[in-house]
């Protein structure tokens, strides 16, 4: 199968700051294979989970264009073969997320059918999805929200805590998000911002003001205190930073209430579905996450939405230039379409 490889960089509206940082741009990798006239496409995204595990967008092309020469020697058909090829090589999870993306857009493109009419799936189970507010002042919190509300008919909003200033900052600002996001309901992500003394305080807290659940409250690395908290908190907790694959899912399975997958730490959709299945099998509630993704990759994970209970796949509502257009928002709701493949269509320039 041929291959071929671009970057392209998105640049968001409004920038986000989590507890490691601030992110205003992105320069992602678009990635094509082709065979029989059929081009599957995916996407690669850098991320970090902390400054010790970031890779650039320099480094995931520089680690693909050395594994193209025999990705071309694979069909499009063996899926099985090329994920065993990239585990072997030991391909970073975007990288191995946008191949099987591609495999899968081909595939669908090949048979005439979207992925969740391949997956025999059911559209009318997809919940609404979370957008998100970012760590700032509570005056900038609420102009966020504001901005949000006149462009999507959201109905949960997650708020990103954990700020560097500490707690007091995180509930002042939560307090601000309330008061004019009034109706939606709310979630929050810690992005591993505290200590366990402070996720039980703020965890307490939370639940006063109705909070649905909170994502990684404590840092990577601090996976044994999960248990704890969970004991002495009365929100349900979710793990991000510290689940990728379903390998990371039974040790964290007594310990927390959720698992938030993201595309690009599972390394496709393939180990997507492993890991929902797996997730299901040992009582945990499945919710979908995105790094700076635009619709290309947000949209191949809407076919997987309705097995999610719980979705937050909104950065590409946050671009100025999203070169793909795909799943389209209905009543707060991200819905894949009717296209065979993933059914995403290139509509911008791209540098």
């Amino acid at each position: 199968m041929d291959v071929t490889v671009q970057t392209f960089t998105v640049h968001k509206k409004y920038s986000l700051q989590i507890s490691r940082g601030t992110t205003s741009e992105t320069t992602n990798i678009w990635i094509k294979l082709k065979e029989d006239g059929i081009e599957g496409w995916g996407e690669a995204s850098p991320f970090a989970i902390n400054k010790e595990k970031e890779i650039t967008t320099v480094q995931l092309v520089t680690e693909l264009e050395a594994i193209i020469p025999q990705l071309k020697q694979f069909s499009p058909w063996q899926r099985q073969e090329i994920e065993s090829f990239c585990d072997r090589v030991k391909l970073s999870s975007a990288l191995k997320a946008a191949i099987d993306m591609a495999l899968h857009d081909w595939l669908g493109k090949k048979v005439g059918l979207p992925l969740w009419q391949m997956w025999g799936l059911n559209r009318d189970r997809i919940v609404p999805i979370s957008v998100t507010v970012g760590i700032s002042s509570p005056l900038a919190a609420q102009q966020r929200v504001k901005a949000w509300q006149e462009v999507v008919d959201f109905q949960v909003l997650k708020v990103k805590l954990g700020n560097p200033a500490g707690i007091e900052a995180d509930q002042a600002m939560l307090l601000a998000v309330k008061e004019i996001a009034v109706t939606a309901k709310l979630t929050v992500d810690a992005n591993g911002g505290w200590s366990l003394t402070e996720a039980i305080s703020m965890c307490r807290w939370l639940a006063t003001l109705g909070v649905e659940y909170v994502e990684q409250p404590l840092p990577v690395g601090e996976e044994a205190q999960l248990s704890t908290l969970s004991q002495s908190s009365p929100l349900p907790i979710f793990v991000d930073e510290s689940c990728f694959t379903s390998r990371d899912i039974p040790q964290l399975a007594d310990s927390v209430a959720g698992v938030n997958l993201k595309i690009m730490k599972t390394g496709g959709l393939t180990e997507a579905m492993r890991a929902i299945h797996l997730a299901k099998a040992c009582n945990l509630k499945v919710m979908f996450g995105c790094y700076s993704d635009s619709s290309l990759a947000n949209t191949a994970m809407s076919h997987l939405a309705p097995l999610a209970d719980y979705l937050d796949l909104d950065s590409h509502l946050n671009l100025i230039d999203d070169p793909f257009a795909g799943a389209t928002m209905t009543e707060g709701r991200l819905l894949p379409n009717d296209l065979p493949g993933i059914g995403v269509e290139y509509c911008g320039s791209h540098s």
